[in-house]
């Protein structure tokens, strides 16, 4: 049967080449040589180039102009010591997240640490007890990479409310950030200390007020684990850990301990209240899951999303981001009918494993209802499941570990929200 040709009023992505072709590049340029609208009949000399400027700053911080550009900070009341710092990834590209733009999430505060004073220890099962400071350890061949770190309840309102919330994007997704992490590998600090061979967990606690430990199997400490003393190239920041935290590439944000003091290796897990009672999951059949420790793959759009307005119809870059704590990104699928059918999206170099990938895709609005969705799947062969399959193996009011495909609504007018 004869492809019928596709309807110029229907909105439609295109190959990178069909884009340029368009022109579409240069629908919003003004011109400066014709009577085009809005023409300038000259290049005129901006003030900035007739008076020097100010002085560098010790420090550099953004432009004055960029300054609606900020994490939304939630929590810490009178009754209530949790906050939330939401990374604002829907003003965000690429895939590192400045690390004044890091989410984060206290359950005590952000303790003030002097780094001479803090140390590490390592005991446990162990030939012998270490302890470590901050000096020792940056005497150590440092190691990392770019590794992305998620909060296991990041758009735990998705999968937890029978309606769609009426977020934006940041809400829904800004517990989530990329950034390098440098340090000194988990496996060095406990080959010295030498393990008991019957030892198969590591408890690794934090600094902080509420005392926050978890359970870790020795296979992840062994891997690519961490203890992280710098990120995005400079000494941590106080919400990230200060002056030491645990790392763990792909593992949920939780047990990532920040200020991180002592690692016991023992031949079982603590079931210490954080992985007891918060962090663990209800299945569907009423079981419960604990130490689901690895985040799925998952993807969002991140422009354009909740929150947002297209000002007109015309050519948009559809632009998300893909990561899974399994590997890399192998594809990212785009759709603007809901799923119904779906296009390959183009991945962003580099693509890193268990690091945020930057997806886009050039795509024609004609001003119709549009849903938009993208679906990543990893090196693995894992695919990001549906909504409707991701409630069929947890319980209804499920928070942690949603990774089911967002759909985001454009209406006629532009306004972009969320839905199911």
């Amino acid at each position: 049967m004869m492809k019928q040709p596709t309807s110029p009023s229907r909105s439609e992505f295109l190959s990178r080449r069909q884009f340029l072709s368009t022109g579409a590049t240069f629908l919003t340029a003004v011109s400066v040589t014709t009577g085009a609208p809005h023409a300038e009949a000259e290049i005129k000399m901006p003030d900035s180039m007739l008076y020097p400027g100010v002085a560098d700053e010790p420090y550099g911080t953004p432009s004055k102009h960029e300054e609606q550009v900020v994490r939304l900070v939630q929590g810490l009341t009178a009754k209530r010591t949790t906050t939330w710092s939401y990374s604002p990834i829907h003003r965000q590209r690429g895939i590192i997240t400045p690390s004044g733009l890091h989410f984060g999430t206290h359950h005590s505060g952000i303790p003030d640490i002097k780094p001479d004073a803090h140390r590490l220890y390592v005991h446990g099962m162990t030939q012998k007890s270490l302890s470590f400071s901050v000096a020792d350890l940056l005497r150590y061949p440092l190691t990392g990479n770019i590794r992305f770190l998620e909060c296991s309840g990041n758009s735990w309102q998705q999968g937890a409310f029978a309606k769609p919330a009426a977020k934006t994007c940041a809400e829904l997704y800004g517990l989530l950030s990329g950034s390098e992490w440098i340090g000194v590998p988990v496996r060095l600090l406990l080959s010295e200390a030498g393990i008991d061979p019957r030892a198969s967990w590591v408890i690794a606690e934090g600094s902080d007020s509420g005392s926050l430990a978890r359970s870790i199997p020795m296979s992840i400490m062994n891997n690519d684990a961490i203890v992280a003393l710098y990120q995005n190239g400079e000494r941590l920041r106080p919400a990230q850990g200060y002056p030491m935290r645990l790392l763990l590439p792909g593992i949920e944000g939780n047990m990532n301990i920040k200020w991180l003091r002592r690692l016991e290796v023992t031949d079982r897990p603590a079931f210490t209240k954080d992985e007891s009672r918060a962090y663990t999951e209800t299945l569907a059949d009423g079981s419960i899951e604990g130490f689901s420790l690895y985040m799925g793959v998952k993807s969002v759009i991140t422009h354009p999303s909740a929150g947002q307005v297209l000002p007109d119809r015309g050519y948009y870059e559809v632009s998300g981001l893909a990561w899974s704590g399994f590997g890399r990104i192998r594809s990212v699928e785009v759709s603007d009918d809901g799923g119904a059918n779906w296009r390959t999206a183009n991945l962003h170099e580099p693509v890193l494993d268990k690091a945020l990938t930057r997806f886009s895709l050039p795509w024609k609005w004609t001003g119709q209802e549009v849903r938009l969705q993208s679906r990543a799947t990893d090196e693995r062969g894992n695919v990001q499941p549906g909504r409707a399959d991701w409630r069929k193996v947890y319980h209804a009011g499920s928070v942690n570990h949603y990774n089911a495909i967002q759909t985001w609504l454009i209406d006629q007018r532009g306004t972009i929200s969320n839905v199911f």
